[in-house]
């Protein structure tokens, strides 16, 4: 799953293999396989990078059983996080 912001700051977790095609109009629409459409506050090359940190994430896995597939978080400033929530986040690359 990747994190993700409605543009009203909310945030969700979403299936990337789901996800058939993300444009930019100027707001980013994701729209899925199954026709459901998502504007989201992240960019488009956010999208594609969160994306493909996640298809590499699922990669490692595959070679190394033990590495973590979590959910890729987008960076702090963008995620509004109520107190006492839990956030996981994907290990940095090179950690």
């Amino acid at each position: 799953m990747i994190l993700l912001n409605r543009i009203n700051g909310q945030p969700f977790a979403l299936n990337p293999d789901l996800l058939e095609r993300a444009e930019s109009t100027p707001d980013t629409v994701l729209t899925l396989v199954n026709g459901a459409k998502y504007v989201v506050a992240q960019s488009l090359e956010e999208v594609a990078s969160l994306v493909g940190d996640y298809r590499s994430a699922v990669l490692r896995h595959s070679q190394d059983p033990v590495a973590p597939i979590g959910p890729v978080a987008v960076p702090d400033e963008a995620v509004a996080v109520s107190e006492g929530a839990t956030v996981l986040r994907m290990p940095e690359r090179g950690e």
